[in-house]
């Protein structure tokens, strides 16, 4: 093992030999592990981070599964109120796995100026509204207080606020109609300005208390538009879906919100497919690089191999001297692939460099998700899969015979 590790640094090693025609070889193969490596990183820490962020978007105004009365209704408005005395609320005991339950209700109205006016959704919440993700999408004013007595505080969007003009302290009216074609009106005021940059939510809901929904559909203080039930492991909510529908009474409906906006989720899982994609295209290209360069390396020191096997080194032994000098060159482009990889995304992560147009991705700018797990993941498997790639062109070494290419002058 130390012969061959210094007859590799000593005769090959990449940075000790003097300027040969491999060099131009070697350094691109060195270049298309770096860019292979940056182009991994970045495509899996947009990839999943993007996933990541509209998942969190989509849970915060819907949860991760809806309980609703079953009546076929899958819209965002409330039609029907189910009693909130459930033998799962607050606490959904029989479903280890659910993490918190809230309930919910909804009702369409118009909001009006002097000069516009723009069609809404006022979503009732009580003092038992999870509000972590709003406080992130909180860009002004505060979240509102309904733990106390009923008060006209509501939150309203950023896209809200630009089209009709409002700013953080106006009072709004908003009109509702009633079951015999007349309107009710409600005076609110704005007390938060929130921007989730999801703009198929933040067109529609203002935020406000449920007891105003409550009045204005005619119900009574126990009956609610939907529980909103949170869960501690996303990637099993099908199955966490199932368990809490057998655990609600047979009135009841629950759908996951990757059943709700189906779309959303569908056109999110090709991301995984186009991650591995990528991922096995720079394996490919940079195991191809490197097996060129090696192929060089060793036909250019045919001489070299020749003298080694006349001195009784086996054809492994010669291979394994190559290799040692291929994988270290693959560990270097390794190194750089991944600090100048790691900067890119910590530069996006914390300026927000790229942008994206939230219509069609849902986020203002493009997201990172940094997983040191996914990180070594990456560098392990592609350390490996270039050593597996290497075995093929070193079988050369095999092939040379010490008469024919000792010679002597």
């Amino acid at each position: 093992m130390n012969f061959e590790y210094f007859t590799a640094k000593r005769i090959i090693g990449a940075k000790k030999y003097k300027s040969t025609a491999s060099t131009p070889i070697i350094k691109i193969a060195i270049i298309a592990i770096i860019l292979g490596v940056v182009m991994m990183m970045i495509t899996i820490a947009t990839g999943v981070g993007l996933q990541q962020k509209i998942k969190e978007k989509v849970s915060a105004f819907n949860g991760d599964i809806i309980i609703s009365q079953f009546d076929g209704n899958n819209s965002d408005i409330t039609l029907n109120p189910i009693p909130k005395n459930q033998n799962f609320y607050p606490d959904f005991d029989a479903v280890p796995e659910v993490t918190h339950v809230q309930v919910t209700a909804t009702k369409a109205g118009v909001i009006r100026t002097a000069t516009d006016f723009e069609g809404i959704i006022v979503k009732g919440v009580g003092d038992d509204y999870r509000w972590d993700y709003m406080q992130d999408f909180l860009i002004e004013g505060h979240v509102p207080d309904y733990t106390e007595n009923l008060n006209t505080e509501i939150l309203v969007s950023r896209y809200q606020a630009n089209r009709l003009g409002f700013k953080n302290g106006d009072k709004v009216i908003v009109f509702f109609l009633k079951e015999d074609g007349g309107f009710l009106n409600r005076r609110f005021d704005i007390v938060g300005i929130y921007d989730s940059g999801f703009q198929e939510f933040d067109e529609s809901f203002i935020f406000a208390d449920i007891r105003h929904v409550q009045k204005l559909n005619n119900w009574e203080a126990d009956q609610v538009g939907a529980f909103e039930v949170f869960v501690s492991d996303f990637d099993r909510l099908n199955e966490i879906g199932t368990a809490i529908y057998e655990n609600t009474d047979s009135f009841l409906n629950t759908m996951t919100i990757t059943q709700k906006y189906y779309s959303i989720f569908e056109w999110l899982s090709l991301f995984d497919f186009n991650i591995a994609l990528i991922i096995v295209v720079m394996i490919i290209v940079a195991g191809i690089n490197m097996i060129v360069a090696l192929l060089v390396l060793i036909l250019e020191r045919t001489p070299m191999v020749g003298i080694l096997k006349a001195l009784g080194a086996n054809n492994w032994s010669i291979r394994k001297i190559f290799m040692y000098n291929a994988l270290y060159l693959v560990g270097v482009g390794l190194f750089w692939g991944n600090v100048i990889g790691l900067g890119l995304l910590l530069l996006q992560h914390y300026f927000g460099l790229i942008t994206l147009n939230p219509e069609t991705y849902y986020v203002s700018e493009a997201p990172v998700y940094i997983d040191w797990y996914y990180i070594v993941l990456l560098n392990v498997g592609t350390f490996l899969l270039c050593a597996l790639m290497l075995l093929i062109p070193s079988y050369v070494v095999t092939r040379i015979s010490p008469v024919k290419t000792i010679k002597f002058e």
